[in-house]
């Protein structure tokens, strides 16, 4: 298993895809039920720390993409809506 491999690095230094994949090993021991007390906190703490990075991550590129909606460099920007808003 993967335990270790997100664990040496701060959430800060983690890409969204390896955080995301960090995550998903996360739940799936959480949801096992194997961990002991004190471990399954501690995996719930990692994991929300990797969930805010996530979520700063996805801020961080809406706002690039809000960015560049505009070519000519204005001010003008458009809120992102995901495919599944638009219907």
């Amino acid at each position: 298993m993967a335990r270790g491999a997100a664990r040496d690095e701060s959430p800060a230094d983690v890409s969204f895809e390896g955080a995301l994949e960090r995550l998903e090993a996360l739940v799936d021991q959480l949801e096992s039920g194997d961990l002991p007390l004190e471990e399954a906190l501690s995996a719930f703490e990692e994991g929300v720390a990797l969930s805010r990075r996530c979520a700063e991550q996805l801020e961080t590129a809406e706002r690039r993409i809000e960015a560049l909606i505009d070519p000519e460099g204005g001010l003008r920007t458009e809120p992102f809506a995901a495919e599944d808003e638009q219907a």
